[in-house]
């Protein structure tokens, strides 16, 4: 692999935790505006029969095994993100540049999408957020945008929720995959017609608890939901539970997610749909997976530090087999920008398909504001 023209190519670091907005504007009257983000440039290089991606999903990007070696330069995961605070009540939103559009032939211009944008009034959240189900201190800090997703809980979307002290309830967005009903039409005003799912008509139901202390956390979370289309004869009550923790070992720390049940979309994004065809019995069922992930992150001194991570995923029907591992070097420059290299693997084992993998090396740099 010409790693090396990566290597001189650029460097930079993404720590995978949420990064909320860090200048504040008094307003007067307790009214409070903060403002914050980052931006970020990468140099990715990817080497293998896995097409290249900006970042590893749970998904066979091409359908297939693809010769690929590609270089590739982005600045898309830079965000911004504005939070209004006024007493008992906050509204927060936060937008990154993964919405699509561009080209590398001339402006490489990249359309904003709204990841969060949520209101909280007290113990209530209501708005598109992470879902309940997912702990977000259990990333880890990964150069590729999202890390591992093949193994974690990966889904942000709208919902109320209710928080008292480490217990939180909530009632999600309901959907299922595999149904061929997921896209808004042309006019690109929402959901709509034929392209809103006739049967979803009962939301997520889901509850976590999350027990912490100096040692660091760990959260139990289950997930009650109604996947329902009548049309391919599916009207199915499914469960998925998830177990994950972050454990601290002085500057050091573990962080893990174990995942299992008919987790569907919720799990390793392009992993599995909801709903699938059985190729031994023709008949429309239910996906299950099991899926895991584990990080070790390592302070080697004030301005170094690694992450190495392991993630799979398995279905039970499609038997769909996919890892992902990586190992990190990040140097913090100052407090506010920071630099790093990663090396990983993507691999696809599923069965009864030709096996890939690919290799990619990462560098980066990310300025925090």
């Amino acid at each position: 692999m010409k790693k090396s023209l990566l290597v001189s190519a650029a460097i930079y670091l993404s720590a995978a935790t949420p990064v909320y907005a860090s200048y504040d504007l008094d307003l007067g009257e307790g009214h409070k505006i903060t403002f914050g983000g980052y931006l970020k440039a990468d140099a990715r290089y990817v080497d293998g029969d896995v097409a290249y991606q900006d970042y590893w999903l749970g998904n066979v990007p091409s359908g297939t095994p693809t010769n690929t070696e590609k270089l590739s330069f982005n600045i898309r995961e830079s965000r911004i993100n504005t939070k209004y605070s006024y007493g008992d009540i906050s509204a927060f939103i936060e937008m990154d540049f993964y919405g699509g559009g561009g080209n590398q032939a001339v402006s490489n211009s990249s359309s904003p999408r709204i990841r969060r944008a949520f209101i909280k009034y007290r113990n209530f959240l209501v708005g598109q957020a992470w879902t309940t189900f997912m702990n977000t201190a259990t990333l880890p800090e990964t150069l590729d945008f999202a890390g591992p997703t093949v193994g974690e809980v990966f889904v942000r979307q709208a919902q109320l929720r209710y928080t008292l002290g480490g217990l939180q309830l909530a009632i999600e967005t309901p959907e299922t995959v595999g149904d061929g009903n997921a896209d808004a039409d042309s006019s690109g005003i929402g959901l709509s017609g034929n392209n809103a799912d006739a049967e979803e008509s009962v939301a997520d139901l889901i509850a976590k608890y999350t027990f912490s202390g100096d040692w660091g956390q760990i959260s139990a979370a289950a997930m009650l939901r109604r996947l329902d289309q009548g049309e391919l004869g599916i009207e199915k009550t499914a469960t998925a539970f998830s177990l994950a923790g972050k454990i601290i070992l002085g500057q050091d720390d573990i962080r893990f997610q174990m995942n299992q049940g008919e987790t569907g979309r919720y799990v390793g994004p392009g992993l599995t749909s909801d709903i699938v065809t059985n190729p031994e019995t023709g008949k429309v069922e239910v996906e299950k997976t099991t899926a895991f992930t584990v990080a070790y992150r390592h302070v080697w001194s004030s301005k170094f530090r690694s992450t190495a991570f392991y993630g799979t995923a398995e279905t039970d029907i499609l038997e769909h087999d996919r890892s992902h591992w990586g190992l990190n070097l990040i140097k913090q420059m100052d407090e506010k920008i920071n630099i790093g290299i990663e090396y990983g693997n993507y691999e696809i084992a599923d069965s009864g398909a030709e096996k890939s993998d690919s290799d990619y090396l990462q560098a980066s740099l990310k300025f925090v504001f």
